[in-house]
């Protein structure tokens, strides 16, 4: 059985950084595309950056791009989120998402599913 379990969410202000992680257990962790979602109260889940099996290939939302840094470590199953120069917009709940065969930014195009970790930032 799949998990994916996220860490490292909190509270930041305007302009800070934080490092979210997802180690995942139950599954071949190199052969799956893992990405990063995100939901703020209100709306729909969106898509914020995914990284191929052997993390040479990323993507990102139009949103994060030159923000974020998604990125992986096999040795360990964990892939992270490198958030910088966060805004109030960026606030929500943040889940990882796991996938073998799909390289895409809808939520049908990842299979598994973490719990999600909040991230909020004050003005």
């Amino acid at each position: 059985q799949v998990q994916l379990v996220e860490s490292g969410g909190g509270l930041v202000q305007a302009g800070g950084s934080l490092r979210l992680s997802c180690t995942a257990s139950g599954l071949s962790f190199s052969r799956y595309v893992m990405g990063w979602f995100r939901q703020a109260p209100g709306k729909e889940r969106e898509f914020v950056a995914a990284i191929s099996w052997r993390g040479s290939s990323t993507r990102y939302a139009d949103s994060v791009n030159g923000r974020f840094t998604i990125s992986r470590d096999n040795a360990k199953n964990t892939v992270y989120l490198q958030m910088n120069n966060l805004k109030p917009e960026d606030t929500a709940v943040y889940y990882c998402a796991a996938d073998t065969t799909n390289w895409g930014t809808t939520r049908a195009d990842f299979g598994s599913w973490g719990q999600g970790t909040q991230v909020t930032v004050s003005s």
